[in-house]
């Protein structure tokens, strides 16, 4: 028999087609495993938030009406403990989704209540797509919690997480990190920080590029490792006064895993 607590209804969809821009109220969502949902500006093969859902009892304690937090559905009827991360959702039409991590607060959803710390844990709930399917307004869910590894709330866990995985003799770019570990573009900033301690702790950060393939100032030894991994590098041409900049071809050596949280 299943647990009631465990069985709740789609209530409202969204999409989001642009930043920046309200969302859009759907009868339905296409899913697209490898994807994310089609037409959403979230939609990204290896980003852990193709979809955000939240649970409408939330938005009624909140005083929040469906639609504000940008998420993509509303869920009624599931008990808040068991939408953790880790757990699968599933729908009566063949809906799979896998929950990630929880959505933190940020200054945009400010004005919606008196302090951000209030919607800790309420913010909603991200995940990733594992089949391709349609999720309507009132199809019926259920939730089976710990059905896989939680991801960390903590943006740098995930982005060891993430580097650990690319394999000798590729890289991934800047761009490529800042979408698989599930951060907005600020964390730009942060990434030589970032670069520059994993090394320190073992981690193959010398695998990481800039987005067009450049070789990162913050690493020593970066070229020689990854030479030392058969990968060719191509030399620039130095200007006045600064040092030989090299790169990597990424359509020869790139590293792309759709399958990264499937």
């Amino acid at each position: 028999m299943v647990n009631s607590d465990s069985c709740g209804s789609v209530l409202n969809l969204f999409i989001k087609s642009k930043h920046g821009f309200p969302t859009i109220e759907s009868q339905t969502l296409s899913l697209k495993v490898g994807h994310g949902i089609a037409g959403d500006i979230n939609a990204n093969a290896i980003s852990p938030r193709q979809i955000l859902l939240v649970r409408n009892e939330d938005l009624l304690e909140l005083s929040i009406p469906p639609g504000e937090l940008k998420e993509n559905v509303v869920i009624g009827g599931l008990d808040a403990s068991l939408l953790s991360p880790g757990a699968l959702i599933e729908s009566n039409k063949g809906a799979a989704i896998r929950l990630t991590f929880y959505c933190e607060p940020c200054k945009r959803i400010a004005p919606l209540v008196d302090r951000l710390k209030t919607i800790e844990r309420k913010r909603g709930i991200l995940g990733v797509i594992l089949t391709d399917s349609t999720l309507s307004i009132g199809d019926r869910l259920t939730v089976k919690p710990h059905t896989f590894p939680a991801l960390s709330e903590i943006p740098y866990e995930r982005f060891l997480n993430f580097i650990a995985k690319v394999p000798n003799g590729k890289v991934v770019t800047y761009k490529q990190v800042i979408a698989a570990i599930g951060v907005s573009d600020g964390y730009f900033r942060a990434l030589p920080n970032y670069l520059i301690k994993a090394a320190g702790a073992g981690y193959p950060a010398h695998r990481v590029v800039d987005s067009q393939g450049n070789l990162t100032p913050h690493l020593s030894q970066q070229k020689e490792k990854l030479e030392a991994e058969k990968i060719e590098l191509i030399r620039g041409i130095p200007s006045v006064g600064s040092k030989t900049q090299y790169s990597v071809s990424l359509p020869d050596y790139n590293w792309e895993d759709s399958t990264l949280y499937l």
